[in-house]
């Protein structure tokens, strides 16, 4: 297909049909990457959530706290 770039503020973009974009599966993030002589739009990596690294790090803290003497004791007076 065969195209014309069009003006976008002070830069220059191209239309891509609706048809074109089904078919490329690509969603609202994609990286632009560039040789001499093309310009390839291909789907972003998928982001990994900030939670799942806050969660690796809870139980990797745990895992290192919880088997401890003192806990035991503590714990001992409780039940």
């Amino acid at each position: 297909m065969i195209t014309t770039l069009i003006p976008i503020g002070n830069s220059r973009g191209v239309r891509i049909p609706k048809p074109l974009l089904n078919e490329s599966g690509l969603g609202n993030d994609v990286e632009i990457q560039v040789k001499k002589g093309e310009i390839r739009i291909i789907a972003a990596p998928k982001k990994k959530s900030p939670a799942n690294d806050i969660l690796l790090l809870a139980e990797k803290t745990l895992g290192a706290d919880w088997n401890k003497p003192e806990e035991d004791k503590a714990w001992a007076s409780l039940q």
